[in-house]
């Protein structure tokens, strides 16, 4: 069996990646209710951390997400859903070569999906730290534009300053001057 397949039945609920016993039973090649049976039979190796029972409203969720279960939306009884431990002791509880032989593509599949989720870590950690430097050399592009733009007026406005000519002063008349010759007051 293809490793892509199994993975697609990994499944996460309650936080944990689990297999439901019906998807596992098929791997195993046992009926669901044998692998269950084997599993009471044997609940001192299942603590709560390798096999837990879906309650009824995470069944209805499992049944609506995966069409593959649609059949369980028919069982009366609450399906198991194991960890990879528990799947390992599954296999282990059986005992047939197929069970065994599967557990270790399982096993795989558990381990291949995990090292996915820490590399989407390390993924994401780096999209972090790319983020934060964009936004860093953002805010310095912007800082150094705006002092361009002040410095841009500055120097602008110092141009228009020497290119307007000084006010012309009324040069002061030397020698005779004529009445016709002199500037006129204005009276305030």
């Amino acid at each position: 069996m293809p490793p892509a397949r199994i993975e697609s039945r990994i499944q996460l609920i309650r936080g944990q990646k689990v297999m439901i016993d019906v998807d596992l039973a098929e791997l195993y090649g046992v009926p669901t209710k044998a692998l269950n049976q084997a599993v009471k039979r044997n609940t001192q190796r299942f603590p709560v951390d390798f096999m837990f029972q879906l309650t009824a409203a995470e069944k209805q969720e499992v049944v609506t997400n995966c069409d593959h279960l649609s059949k369980l939306k028919f069982s009366k009884s609450l399906p198991y859903a194991f960890t990879e431990h528990g799947a390992i002791q599954a296999a282990n509880v059986l005992a047939s070569p197929q069970a065994i032989e599967m557990g270790v593509y399982v096993v795989r599949a558990f381990v291949h999906l995990r090292e996915l989720v820490v590399s989407n870590k390390e993924l994401a950690l780096r999209l972090d730290e790319l983020e934060k430097r964009t936004n860093l050399i953002s805010f310095k592009q912007e800082a150094f534009e705006h002092n361009t733009r002040v410095q841009l007026k500055q120097i602008i406005d110092t141009l228009r300053e020497l290119m307007t000519p000084p006010p012309t002063v009324p040069k002061r008349l030397i020698g005779f001057v004529t009445p016709d010759d002199r500037p006129v007051k204005r009276k305030k």
